[in-house]
């Protein structure tokens, strides 16, 4: 029964990806989970040449993480790391290992996407964070990869401390990790 539920949730996948292939305008940005963030952004400024753009660090209601920006020509990757166990990302970590935590893929039309997401048969697990010229919801996480799959719709804004603080939020409130 089990593997009859993994080619279930593996259609339903394919369903979406085939779903969704005329609303993505490409991938917006890769998040990374590190276990250690200075010698992760070390990694990717010294040995590949990457930019650091900015750090953070975002608070919850009852956990933290830290993260960096990196960017290469068009290449943006977000380093996380979590502060604590509790920590989403450390949770994320101890279930699944470093690497991959989540795919952004720019789309050109958020309310179109989340309708088709839906008739596909997947799930969206945050609101829509809105700010001042970007939309973002995460999807239910792959189950084959535990990569998670993050829409984002850029009309001129960026990611704030405000946005960032709001996703953080939403997972928290959803003990989504």
């Amino acid at each position: 029964m089990e593997h009859d539920n993994a080619v279930v949730e593996k259609t339903a996948v394919s369903r979406l990806i085939r779903g969704l292939q005329d609303c993505i305008t490409g991938i917006d940005h890769v998040a990374v989970a590190v276990v250690d963030l200075a010698e992760a952004i070390d990694w990717y400024t010294q040995k590949l040449g990457f930019h650091l753009v900015e750090e953070r660090e975002t608070r919850g209601r009852h956990t933290a993480m830290l993260s960096a920006v990196v960017t290469a020509g068009n290449a943006v990757v977000v380093l996380i790391q979590g502060t604590t166990p509790q920590s989403q990302v450390s949770r994320f970590i101890e279930e699944f290992g470093t690497g991959v935590q989540h795919i952004a893929f720019g789309v050109r039309d958020m309310d179109e996407a989340v309708k088709r997401v839906g008739t596909c048969g997947g799930a969206i697990d945050t609101p829509l964070i809105v700010d001042t010229g970007i939309r973002q919801a995460f999807l239910r996480r792959d189950p084959g990869s535990g990569v998670r799959v993050e829409l984002i719709e850029r009309t001129g804004g960026s990611f704030s401390s405000e946005t960032v603080k709001q996703l953080f939020l939403a997972f928290e409130a959803n003990d989504l990790y």
